[in-house]
Formats: structure tokens, C-alpha cells, sequence
């Protein structure tokens, strides 16, 4: 990209029985395949877009197909043309593919940016799940070297983006929409607290005091808290106490099982940090295979 390698990937990106291999070794009987996030080709011009959109769609429907009941696609689409991504989601749809991936900003601008929100009405129409990935950090030139561009430009990226879905209004408007945040939603529940005190005025989510919360000037119709708590977030946090506060702050039920693979070496097996939590087993389950069905509206293959 841009005349250097941005990154050396193995096979198990597309070759089926390598990627079947490793999610035995992984301790994983299904799982959603989602594009590496710069293949949504936003710096398209968007019929191109749209070409390499539908091509690369096309192979992870023949992934699915030569492992039925192991694999579930997830599409993208050219998310620089709101209007043409729309209308795309049809196509997503007819190719039974149960969602789409975005990333976490179309060209530097943030997912609830209002010419983006006609299309998240029509994901919610057409019932199209919604997984965000980081992409491409929109403010890296604030560090002397790229080397925070993945530990803290992916998860601050997140963050923004998030939070625009909230203030923008996309959230209130979509109340159906099923959208969720790889890595645990970046560095946004940590700062999930102080978003909502500025709301309310109050600490640990007590009532807004007077003239704060729904019946300030421009005041959301409800708390950052609530909105948040309606999307879904992966478990991708890299230590037992970030995974903990991310279940006691969201809620149990919108969290997910991520692996990142094939570009970060899960661990083995998956939940093994969850595990360390002492969840009661129902929860567990919830997180390793329930939610992500509800999140994706399909039934769950036999195991």
C-alpha cells in the first residue's frame, strides 16, 4: 500500500482446510469471516469499489460453501457511496450472507457522520448485522513514530467512531440496528464513565441532575451508558482485568468471543482468559457461542 508492504499474510486468509486445521488447534467449531478491514477499498473510486467489494464477497461465499455449518461471511460494501452501499445490502443479503464489515472510518470520517445514517436505517430495515473493525487511525500525526499505530491508533480510531454513532444520533434512530466493535470497542467503555457524567452530572449513573440529561439544550434523549449497552463487543482486551471491566460495565450479553486470526495468534483455546473469570457456565456460554448468534439473528449450527 502505497509502494510498501503493509503486511505479510499466510494462507489460512483463504485456504479452507488450513483455516479448519487451526480452529481445531484453537478450540473453535464456528467461526464468522470477516475481510481483512482494507479490503473495503474506501480510497476507490466506488464502481471499483463496488467491483472488488462483490469479488471478494464472492470467495468468502465459496469459503462457506466448502465447510457448511463451520463458517459464517460476513460482506463488505463501498461505504464512500452511502447511497450505493444501501442499495448493495440487498445483494448482501440474496447471497445469504448474514452482515457486513466496516471500518472504523470511511477516508477519516467517523461512521455517525450524518451522510452515513441513511444507510444504517437500511441495515436496520434489512435485519444486516454489523461488525466494525479498526481501520487506518485517523490521528497518528500526533506521535513521533508509528509504533503506537496499532496499540493505541487502532483502539482510539474505535473510540471516535463509537462515540459519533452516539452523538450523531445514529444510535437513537437505529434502536434495532445490531452493530458490533472488534477489541472490545477500543479504548470507548474505559472513557464510557466521564461520557456519561458529562450527560447526567451525576457519578455512577445516577439521575441527571436539573437541566442535565434529556432536558439540556441538545441533551440526548437518553444516556451515553444505554446507548452503548445495545451494541455488541468482542473479547479481544489482552488481560482478565480489561475483560472484566468490559463485561461489568456493557453487560454480559453483548459481548463475543474475537480470535483476530489469521493476523494475531489467539489464544488456545479462545476463551482461555475467560475462563480465568470464574463466570457461572450460562454466561459463559453466552459469550462463546449465544450472543454471537443473536448478535448475527440466525440459529446456531449443530456442534
Amino acid at each position: 500500500m502505497g509502494g510498501e508492504n503493509y503486511r505479510t499474510v499466510h494462507d489460512g486468509n483463504w485456504n479452507v482446510e488450513r483455516r479448519l486445521r487451526d480452529m481445531k488447534g484453537h478450540g473453535v467449531d464456528v467461526e464468522v469471516i470477516s475481510p481483512m478491514p482494507e479490503l473495503c477499498a474506501y480510497w476507490f473510486t466506488a464502481e471499483d469499489a463496488l467491483d472488488f467489494c462483490r469479488d471478494t464477497n464472492e470467495v468468502i461465499v465459496r469459503m462457506c460453501e466448502a465447510a457448511p455449518g463451520r463458517f459464517v461471511g460476513l460482506g463488505i460494501v463501498p461505504l464512500q457511496d452511502p447511497d450505493l452501499a444501501a442499495k448493495e445490502l440487498a445483494h448482501i443479503k440474496a447471497l445469504g450472507l448474514p452482515g457486513i464489515e466496516l471500518g472504523s472510518n470511511v477516508n477519516g470520517k467517523s461512521l455517525g457522520m450524518p451522510e452515513f445514517q441513511s444507510f444504517f436505517q437500511e441495515a436496520e430495515r434489512l435485519g444486516v448485522a454489523i461488525f466494525v473493525h479498526a481501520l487506518r487511525p485517523t490521528m497518528m500525526d500526533r506521535f513521533p513514530t508509528k509504533s503506537p499505530f496499532n496499540p493505541v491508533g487502532y483502539p482510539t480510531d474505535t473510540c471516535l467512531t463509537i462515540a459519533s454513532m452516539i452523538d450523531g444520533g445514529t444510535a437513537e434512530k437505529c434502536p434495532s440496528l445490531r452493530i458490533a466493535f472488534s477489541h472490545g470497542g477500543g479504548t470507548f467503555p474505559f472513557l464510557l464513565p466521564r461520557y456519561n457524567h458529562q450527560w447526567s452530572g451525576t457519578w455512577n449513573e445516577e439521575a441527571p441532575g436539573q437541566g442535565r440529561g434529556p432536558t439540556a439544550p441538545g441533551g440526548l434523549p437518553r444516556s451515553p451508558a444505554e446507548y452503548a449497552r445495545r451494541f455488541y463487543y468482542d473479547t479481544l482486551l489482552f488481560d482478565r482485568r480489561a475483560l472484566r471491566y468490559l463485561i461489568d460495565m456493557i453487560g454480559a450479553r453483548q459481548i463475543l468471543v474475537g480470535t483476530d486470526y489469521p493476523y494475531m495468534a489467539p489464544e488456545q483455546p479462545v476463551d482461555k482468559t475467560l475462563r480465568t473469570l470464574g463466570l457461572p457456565p450460562e454466561v459463559h456460554a453466552d459469550i462463546t457461542w449465544n450472543n454471537c448468534f443473536r448478535f448475527l439473528a440466525m440459529k446456531p449450527p449443530a456442534r
